[in-house]
């Protein structure tokens, strides 16, 4: 009778986890979580009993000290390092490499790896950024939240494509080709935008050194090595190197991914003549040893050499994608999403977007109206002007209305747009209050903004669906 409970136990954790696997693999499932956070964060950061503890436990500082106070050593690394920065300059680094790795992947031989695929999408995205800066720099020009231009001119690809994927076959295939290459290009451009304006004071010889290593990484790269494990040392110097630099931490990842091999050990010539001496002496382990069980011992080996074959004929950037993505979606993002979104709500203007100060101008105004307005406007009209010129194609089976709809889902700022408020609005001689305000009602304008956005984008699809199926 003890077997009855243990056995249906058992059943109920097999489905959880079928049906968990099934959850993680959908295209919204990713949106879905950082909605949640989103929530959890605001109630967290704005609750009586949970807001002192939140924002407490986000401000508590951690070093390592290596050596002795007054010693030839005497290091703290990381310096000044918070619950917040640790979320923001360290864990951010993963979500930036799994980012890279999927550029790379698409310059190789995806979306971006012809002039004729690539142009159209990054052409549109050029001007899905440079608009909602005009828009956003247009409304706080000479103002103290001029510096945040860089917040609206992100997508969020997980919400974007998310999106695109519950809508269905209401759009062709071609535009949500389009818009995740699109968004991939976004991400390229918010890199480098993070990395030239809004990085510190740059140390030119603590730089020098990262180049160095860099350069010794690209050497080994090109002499062949496809090990994982001889990046990693690597990767964490130029960390600390960047991080003391002055260069956005973030930088790190994109570059060491840029630097990850994308061809395997193995071709396929030499695949295919291995797998078969290992299954020929499979097959024999298999004819000596019939008593025992599948597998026995020799059958094991075999198995063992197979498993380790198939792993060094698939490219390091490939399996290092493969395995981050799931912790990069389901860990880190809404980790972020914990740590960012929870903006404790002091000021009831937060949520008047449009409220203009003389001094410090609208960073809400201009977040909301670039992500809103900005991006579904700046990537319809470079498409528009590629297409002209002849120097990009009309996706197929695409209308321009179609195509406009889909540019409202560009809006869709969240992740970067709230990493980049993070870094933006700080400077000489203004109050820390003031950027903590600024910085505050800018992340309540990104939600708003992108929340718009994803509403105005998903209508507008299914009107234009309908409008062209009669």
């Amino acid at each position: 009778m003890a077997l009855i409970p243990i056995y249906w136990w058992n059943k109920e954790v097999h489905n959880f986890h079928i049906s968990q696997d099934r959850f993680t693999k959908q295209p919204w499932a990713n949106g879905v979580v950082l909605l949640l956070c989103v929530v959890v964060a605001m109630l967290l950061a704005n609750l009586p009993f949970t807001k002192d503890v939140y924002h407490e436990f986000l401000e508590t500082e951690f070093t390592i000290h290596i050596g002795s106070p007054g010693g030839l050593v005497d290091w703290y690394l990381p310096r000044d390092m918070t619950m917040e920065k640790f979320i923001n300059d360290i864990l951010m680094v993963i979500f930036f490499f799994t980012v890279g790795l999927e550029i790379k992947r698409e310059i190789v031989c995806g979306e971006l790896s012809s002039p004729k695929k690539a142009l159209l999408p990054v052409i549109a995205a050029f001007g899905g950024v440079a608009v909602p800066a005009l828009i956003f720099t247009a409304v706080n020009h000479g103002t103290v939240s001029a510096s945040g231009w860089g917040i609206p001119t992100a997508t969020d690809i997980a919400f974007a494509v998310g999106i695109l994927s519950i809508l269905g076959d209401k759009v062709p295939i071609s535009l949500k080709v389009f818009l995740t290459a699109l968004a991939i290009a976004d991400d390229l451009i918010a890199i480098l935008v993070v990395a030239i304006f809004y990085g510190g004071q740059i140390n030119l010889p603590l730089l020098g050194l990262a180049v160095l290593v860099i350069l010794f990484v690209g050497l080994m790269t090109r002499l062949g090595e496809k090990r994982i494990g001889f990046y990693v040392v690597p990767a964490v110097i130029v960390w600390f190197l960047f991080y003391y630099s002055g260069i956005h931490a973030t930088m790190t990842g994109v570059v060491i991914a840029m630097l990850i091999p994308m061809e395997a050990r193995y071709n396929k010539a030499k695949f295919h003549r291995r797998a078969r001496i290992l299954f020929e002496g499979l097959t024999e382990a298999e004819k000596v040893h019939t008593a025992e069980d599948f597998p026995n011992g020799p059958e094991r080996y075999y198995l063992r050499r197979l498993a380790g074959l198939t792993k060094k004929t698939i490219p390091p950037s490939y399996r290092l994608e493969h395995r981050l993505n799931p912790i990069v979606n389901f860990l880190i993002m809404p980790v972020f999403a914990l740590a960012n979104a929870g903006v404790e709500i002091t000021d009831p203007s937060y949520f008047n977007v449009f409220h203009v100060d003389p001094v410090l101008g609208s960073a809400g105004m201009g977040i909301f109206l670039g992500l809103l307005l900005g991006k579904p406007v700046g990537i319809t009209l470079a498409s528009w002007i590629a297409i002209k010129c002849k120097v990009g194609e009309m996706p197929a089976k695409a209308s321009w209305p179609m195509l406009f709809a889909v540019a409202c889902l560009g809006g869709i700022g969240f992740t970067m747009s709230i990493f980049v408020d993070t870094l933006s609005f700080a400077g000489e001689g203004i109050d820390p209050a003031i950027t903590q305000h600024l910085r505050d009602a800018g992340k309540i304008a990104v939600l708003m903004g992108s929340l718009c956005a994803g509403i105005l984008g998903s209508l507008l699809i299914n009107t234009v669906s309908k409008f062209e199926k009669k």
